[in-house]
């Protein structure tokens, strides 16, 4: 379990470091309205936290083909789908009510949820910034 929640957090700080670099370099071009550039910011954040959530699931979709890993209680079957629906709940911090973990698969929850958080505070101290270049053009 420690081994596949070290790995998950690693591929999400990456592909979200790498996500925000790749926005900021494109907004950083000359070409393009402040507007589009604002909304392309936006969605481009969106589309990481999703890719993000989307890691997460996969990686509870696999440990949940092992019983040993833990299961996830309540109305869940082990479906792609509700793995995904679980990490997405799981990382907006919004908290378990139909589905929730049971037993060592507790551990990568836990840790989603922080991951969760700071990449959402990091989206939103990269967004001010780009806001900020943005208004000091204005």
């Amino acid at each position: 379990m420690l081994a596949a929640t070290i790995a998950a957090v690693t591929l999400s700080v990456l592909v979200h470091y790498e996500g925000l670099l790749y926005l900021s370099r494109r907004l950083a071009r000359p070409e393009g309205t402040r507007r589009i550039k604002v909304l392309y910011a936006i969605f481009g954040t969106i589309c990481l936290h999703i890719t993000e959530i989307w890691i997460f699931g996969l990686f509870y979709w696999t440990l949940l083909q092992w019983p040993a890993c833990g299961h996830l209680g309540g109305e869940a079957v082990v479906h792609l789908f509700d793995a995904v629906y679980f990490s997405a709940t799981t990382y907006s911090t919004l908290g378990y009510g139909d589905i929730a973990p049971v037993g060592p698969i507790r551990f990568l929850a836990g840790t989603e949820s922080l991951i969760g958080l700071v990449m959402i505070t990091w989206s939103a101290s990269f967004t001010y910034l780009e806001m900020e270049k943005f208004w000091r053009q204005s």
